[in-house]
């Protein structure tokens, strides 16, 4: 399911572009919801002691892909609008 980056919150499975690949990650925050773009810290496990925490950003009318907790399906989807 697909929703606005403005609709994100915390502890959402979203998919990013992280550590060098397209992957599902947790969102720890929401560091800074300015105007022009969304600003998140997340992490790639869903256990936050077994990983790295990581900032991305998106522009606020973005389409970011929301994954259901303990889905592990491959991650091959188009971000549009995404900044990192």
């Amino acid at each position: 399911m697909k929703i606005q980056a403005v609709e994100i919150q915390s502890g959402d499975r979203i998919v990013a572009y992280c550590n060098n690949k397209m992957q599902v990650c947790t969102v720890k925050h929401i560091i800074d919801p300015t105007l022009s773009n969304i600003t998140l810290s997340v992490s790639t496990s869903e256990h936050s002691r077994n990983s790295i925490s990581r900032v991305v950003r998106f522009q606020r009318d973005a389409l970011v892909e929301l994954q259901a907790k303990g889905s592990n399906q491959d991650v091959a989807t188009d971000l549009s609008g995404e900044q990192s």
